[in-house]
């Protein structure tokens, strides 16, 4: 059983919460547990949308472990301890379900990579978001170099890695690092009425989103539109095609069962 992680799931949605006090930072040993809560619920047939979140009202998480990094310093084998980590957040982000992100207070460092793997991300008004690397003499290495641009454009990101300072919930929405921003203890609510309306929908058609869009993001408009024919044959081989089809024929709502 997980120390750090807590899971709770109703109606085709899991909760995932980091409860790691004070600031749910992010060691190896959470780190681990994560990794260990998303391969479970990436099986869990009952599971179509997961939330992500920090306990408390401080931290959705407030970065890597910095008091395990003097023992890195000098020494060999940091990039397989870099590598480590990429595998964890790689896995999140190719998570072959819609993921949410509830940044819920501080969104630093390793926190900020983390909230990027997810699909989407909603903001409590408090929250200060940062890639701060710099200050330590370091720069993001859990992916911030790479997803960040993607999200919010080159300048952009470049401004937040280069001067390591923190952007609002508000100026996060208008640049495109979030999604919407809630009031301050309503996130969570916010991202389950969200997650309710994504997961009356089928997994089979979900999935199939995610996976055509981050494969396009990577490669050509027209390697893109050929991957895109190929899941669109996919799912047309579903039992769950068939329930839309015939439901939206005999006018009622589909009965999904993600199969």
């Amino acid at each position: 059983m997980a120390e750090h992680i807590q899971v709770a799931k109703e109606n085709r949605i899991a909760v995932v919460t980091i409860d790691h006090p004070p600031l749910n930072v992010l060691s190896r040993k959470v780190i681990g547990e994560l990794h260990d809560t998303f391969l479970e619920l990436r099986d869990d047939s009952d599971t179509v949308v997961v939330i992500l979140t920090g306990a408390g009202n401080r931290a959705f998480a407030a970065g890597a472990d910095i008091k395990e990094f003097p023992q890195l310093i000098g020494q060999d084998g940091v990039r397989d301890f870099v590598l480590d980590n990429h595998q964890v957040l790689n896995d999140i982000d190719s998570f072959p379900k819609p993921t949410i992100a509830v940044l819920n207070g501080v969104v630093f460092g390793g926190g900020c990579e983390l909230a990027l793997t997810c699909d989407l991300r909603i903001a409590e008004e408090h929250a200060q978001i940062a890639l701060p690397e710099i200050t330590l003499g370091l720069f993001p290495g859990w992916g911030g170099t790479q997803r960040l641009p993607r999200l919010i454009g080159e300048a952009r990101a470049k401004e937040m890695m280069f001067t390591g300072e923190p952007v609002t919930a508000a100026v996060a929405e208008r640049i495109g690092l979030v999604n919407k921003v809630a009031a301050s203890g309503e996130g969570l609510q916010e991202a389950k009425r969200l997650a309710a309306k994504i997961a009356r929908h089928s997994l089979q058609a979900l999935s199939r989103i995610k996976q055509a869009v981050d494969y396009g993001l990577d490669h050509t408009v027209a390697e893109g539109i050929d991957r895109e024919a190929e899941l669109f044959d996919e799912v047309f081989q579903t039992e769950d095609v068939r329930e839309g089809v015939q439901a939206f024929i005999e006018k009622r709502k589909p009965i999904f069962r993600n199969r």
